[in-house]
């Protein structure tokens, strides 16, 4: 059976999730990659059972206990982070101090990155749809319509871990940033791949995007069916298993 790389690694982290539970269940005391796999498989499992993302976060800050882990985790496991996919899609869940009943000093909060410029999003599904910083802005629920060639590049400019939720039929203007680094991205639907400051790599993306039923505004007009969007998923899976080898 051919797995994807995110399936692979969903599995992984299944195995060292199952090892460090029987540990727990002998008694043992568990290190930082124990905890950190028990808290992360589930937190997708609980996205999978279609618990929302802070029940999801109630939930991992309760599972484990400073009686659970041996001295330093507490000090060391500050954060966890795991990508889950919830019933509205995928979003990075960001557990800050994992284990309950340990208090540390507080931080000064880091400052929220500055937005280059916003860009209007509107929903067009009959569910509210979460946004976070971590996702390719271009490649985003296929019922959000926005300018997808003026999102191809950037980010949404929030802090990581915060969520701006958009409620159907709901307009708002979200601030947006460029990706940083290497600026090569392997997007969350397989159209993007590649340099994206490559005009092809570009076109390509944004011309499966539509011929998927992705919602897009192009020249300031809306292009693509509501209707066609709720299956535009399905029609990605089926042409990726059309062009794979």
């Amino acid at each position: 059976m051919a797995l994807t790389p995110g399936e692979s690694d969903r599995l992984l982290l299944h195995v060292q999730a199952s090892l460090a539970q029987r540990r727990r269940d002998r008694g043992l005391l568990l290190n930082v990659p124990e905890a950190t796999a028990l808290l992360a498989d589930a937190v997708c499992e609980w996205a999978r059972d279609g618990y929302s993302l802070p029940e999801v976060l109630r939930r991992a800050r309760q599972l484990l206990s400073v009686d659970d882990v041996l001295p330093g985790v507490c000090e060391a496991l500050t954060v966890v982070r795991v990508e889950a996919r919830f019933d509205d899609g995928t979003r990075l869940v960001v557990v800050k101090d994992p284990v309950s009943g340990y208090s540390r000093a507080p931080e000064s909060a880091s400052p929220a990155p500055e937005a280059e410029q916003h860009l209007e999003v509107v929903n067009e599904a009959s569910t509210p749809i979460g946004l976070t910083s971590h996702i390719h802005l271009a490649e985003v629920n296929p019922r959000l319509r926005l300018d997808r060639a003026a999102a191809f590049g950037r980010r949404l400019a929030i802090p990581t871990g915060e969520t701006v939720w958009i409620r159907p039929g709901e307009r708002i203007d979200v601030p947006v940033t460029s990706i940083r680094g290497a600026r090569v991205v392997v997007g969350n639907t397989g159209l993007v791949d590649g340099p994206l400051d490559d005009p092809e790599t570009k076109r390509r993306a944004l011309e499966g995007l539509r011929e998927c039923g992705f919602l897009d505004i192009v020249d300031g007009q809306p292009l693509g069916d509501a209707g066609d969007a709720d299956h535009s998923i399905a029609t990605l899976m089926r042409r990726s298993h059309e062009d794979a080898p």
